[in-house]
């Protein structure tokens, strides 16, 4: 079985290969996210506390934490679920996934370093790589140095210098995050003058709306009214004319 080792405080990784089974015997039945004892592996881990962290099969299915089993199963999954990309919206798949218990056919398994033990080891925390891309956020950039809200973020934003292909010397940095500046100010005062003149407006259209339905309903109570006069004196008349004849 091979063990692939990360050390996320220098960003190394190393992988070593174990096939004494004996000692393999302290890693089955573990299961993600839970911390060994480094001296399984050898007396150069010694003082270390390895977490696992995943891990595939001779095929390559990967582990995923959850699903209680050491052996393989096929679940349906959908979009959101990991080990799935789904290719038309709203479609489901059975797919093959690996339990989250280390078994005897787990072909490589990811550890990585809780705690550092006293022992130096080759390739994984005698040496430290830098991170090449720094945070984007600008509330990060200000925890990672220490600033106010009054110092200007864009000053120590982590970039990098290259040279292109025709020679021309380019600084790359990152886009700074919700960096809140005079035109995002600006912009969300005008988010909020328009939305509290659209409720304005929409208050004058029911206030026009009320005023026009009660002046059409005075309108018909109006126009019933004549022709319900209308129809009493044509009445009225024709009993007039009747009494005349006799």
């Amino acid at each position: 079985m091979k063990i692939n080792i990360a050390c996320p405080s220098t960003g190394l990784q190393k992988v070593i290969e174990i096939d004494d089974e004996k000692r393999l015997q302290n890693l089955y039945e573990r299961r993600m996210a839970q911390e060994i004892d480094g001296s399984v592996l050898g007396e150069e881990f010694a003082g270390y506390i390895l977490r696992i962290t995943g891990g595939n099969d001779k095929q390559g299915f990967p582990m995923r934490q959850g699903i209680l089993t050491n052996t393989r199963v096929r679940l349906l999954m959908h979009k959101g679920h990991k080990g799935y990309r789904q290719r038309r919206a709203g479609e489901r798949k059975r797919k093959s996934i690996r339990g989250c218990i280390v078994g005897q056919d787990i072909a490589v398994l990811n550890l990585a370093i809780a705690k550092i033990g006293d022992n130096t080891i080759a390739g994984l925390t005698d040496d430290s790589v830098p991170r090449r891309l720094g945070p984007k956020r600008a509330n990060k950039i200000r925890s990672l140095f220490n600033l106010t809200k009054d110092d200007d973020v864009t000053k120590y934003v982590i970039s990098r210098t290259f040279t292109n292909k025709k020679g021309k010397e380019i600084r790359r940095a990152p886009k700074i995050q919700r960096l809140v500046t005079p035109l995002v100010l600006q912009r969300k005062r005008a988010r909020k003058a328009a939305k509290l003149a659209s409720v304005l407006r929409n208050k004058e259209d029911a206030a026009a709306y009320k005023k026009l339905v009660a002046q059409r309903l005075a309108e018909q109570k109006e126009a019933r009214r004549s022709l319900i006069s209308k129809r009493r004196s044509t009445r009225r008349s024709q009993k007039i004319a009747a009494e005349g004849a006799n």
